[in-house]
């Protein structure tokens, strides 16, 4: 159950074989989760953290009058939650985007991690840190771009990713986004027509496509260059940490 995991980390660093056996054996039950439903209540106290094995999750946070923003997307082979093992409460929700299946791991299996891997709890740490940098890349989309280069940024990191863990076509550049524009709309910050127009100037630009589930981006460094895409803060580069 944790192979996207396993093959997530590789990326970064050499495991050895004695850290494989850990991580496999770290999540040894695994449930699904409908679409919609959510995978971490907000407010909270998680006695273990969750594992995204299949579909897409979101991290959110809900103002008082039910506007709804997501603060970034989760793939296979990531923890969702892996900073609640020291910060104990979720100061925001996460929800499953699309059907889900996910994996747990004790937060006192994950204690022994810390007190036995040192290796491996650099890496643990790490991913937390590029979850930090994804968030901060996401706040100047916001802030800073337009709706054209925050959509293809989207895009553009989804395909990196998820690519990363085995689940994009290299070839063609697609990946599968299960996952409504009223969801792109709340990640982006405009609303369901805003995203409707600008899929079309997209389309029109030989950029993107949406068919059905699937994103298809035709023009790889077309899409990069308008979106102003620099996939350093992803740190997908491998070497000793």
């Amino acid at each position: 159950m944790t192979d996207l995991f396993v093959r997530k980390l590789s990326g970064l660093d050499r495991l050895n074989d004695e850290e494989v056996r850990i991580l496999r054996g770290l999540t040894p039950q695994a449930r699904s989760v409908d679409a919609r439903a959510d995978v971490i209540v907000q407010g909270s106290r998680p006695t273990s953290s969750t594992l995204l094995l299949e579909g897409l999750t979101g991290r959110y946070r809900i103002l008082t009058d039910g506007r709804r923003q997501i603060t970034s997307i989760d793939v296979p082979g990531d923890f969702v939650d892996l900073h609640s093992f020291p910060l104990k409460t979720m100061d925001h929700g996460v929800i499953a985007l699309s059907a889900c299946r996910v994996a747990t791991a004790p937060h006192a299996e994950l204690a022994r991690i810390t007190e036995t891997q040192p290796h491996l709890t650099r890496l643990l740490w790490l991913t937390t840190l590029i979850d930090a940098a994804i968030h901060r890349e996401w706040l100047v989309a916001l802030g800073r771009m337009s709706a054209l280069e925050r959509m293809g940024h989207l895009f553009c990191e989804l395909y990196m990713r998820l690519n990363a863990v085995g689940l994009a076509d290299a070839q063609t550049h697609s990946f599968a986004l299960p996952v409504t524009q009223s969801d792109v709309g709340d990640m982006l910050g405009i609303t369901n027509v805003h995203v409707n127009r600008t899929l079309q100037d997209m389309r029109r630009r030989n950029l993107v496509t949406w068919r059905g589930a699937t994103v298809s981006i035709p023009d790889w460094d077309g899409l990069v260059e308008v979106a102003r895409f620099d996939a350093s803060y992803l740190h997908q580069e491998r070497e000793p940490r």
